[in-house]
């Protein structure tokens, strides 16, 4: 079974989708030991892992999807990958769509920005029109062909249409064909709830560290109505400030020793990244001394 596939039987049970967000495919491992069900690659933290920059689409297609790629082949669980804008015109939007099913994927979220694009949380985000957007669904949806992989409609039009413009969006998009459809850019209680009320059908919600947002549970937004929930960026903002203690911590002591009940042993990391696997590979096939 494609991953794909089984991201749909888990939408076709009903419960909540928890997607916590990977920036790198180390997290993505986390995240599946943890017992999640579902990983968000986001771009957020693909551009920041990768160069130490901001989430403004500086990463062209081929990094996100070699990214995505390296992710897939980490876990066995499904990745949701953020797709940006499609990477340019039709053509673009179709070899995106294609190697994102090539890198093995589950879903992928195509958003309604214009250029130059930003984080769904910041203001002055731009987007083009519902109609242009749809033909760019359209384009996207054709270009998936016989795949299983869902396409996720999302829209930034919150903070320049309104509540009520991006869900009129959200529907639109809906109407057209999308499996799923995400609102993003919420930042209160409120928002979620009116989203909750206008948008029937499968929908996505993000919740980010510093937003009133995270007061949801997980069991509320499935009474709600939301399908999946991303949590975007919990890992990655958890990582930098674990990180940036311990380097304190040795500049100012010179050694790390204060830092270790903050930290995995050897032992642990080893059994994270799989390392037994591959010294039984070495047993098994390895070459002997003469």
């Amino acid at each position: 079974m494609t991953k794909a596939k089984e991201l749909r039987a888990l939408l076709q049970e009903g419960r909540i989708i928890q997607a916590p967000g990977a920036p790198d495919p180390l997290t993505a491992r986390l995240i599946e030991k943890a017992g999640f069900p579902a990983i968000y690659m986001t771009g957020f933290g693909a551009t920041a892992v990768r160069l130490g920059l901001p989430d403004i689409g500086l990463l062209t297609q081929t990094e996100m999807t070699t990214h995505a790629r390296d992710m897939a082949r980490a876990v066995s669980i499904p990745i949701i990958a953020d797709a940006d804008t499609g990477y340019g015109g039709p053509a673009n939007i179709t070899r995106t769509v294609e190697e994102y099913i090539q890198a093995g994927v589950a879903a992928i979220h195509l958003e309604d920005q214009k250029l130059p694009k930003r984080c769904g949380q910041r203001a002055g985000v731009r987007v083009i029109s519902a109609e242009e957007n749809v033909r760019r669904l359209r384009c996207a949806i054709e270009a998936r062909k016989g795949s299983d992989m869902l396409l996720i409609a999302r829209t930034d039009a919150i903070r320049s249409e309104g509540i009520e413009g991006a869900i009129h969006r959200a529907r639109l998009y809906q109407d057209k064909g999308a499996d799923l459809v995400f609102v993003d850019g919420i930042k209160a209680i409120a928002e979620v709830e009116a989203v909750a009320r206008g948008v029937a059908g499968p929908k996505v919600i993000s919740i980010v560290d510093g937003n009133e947002t995270t007061a949801l549970t997980a069991a509320e937004l499935q009474d709600m109505g939301f399908s999946i929930v991303f949590y975007a960026l919990s890992t990655l903002f958890t990582a930098v400030r674990a990180i940036d203690d311990t380097l304190s911590a040795l500049k100012r002591d010179g050694t790390p020793r204060n830092r270790l009940g903050h930290m995995v042993t050897y032992a642990q990391f080893s059994e994270i990244t799989g390392l037994a696997d591959y010294e039984a590979l070495d047993n098994q096939f390895g070459w002997s001394e003469c």
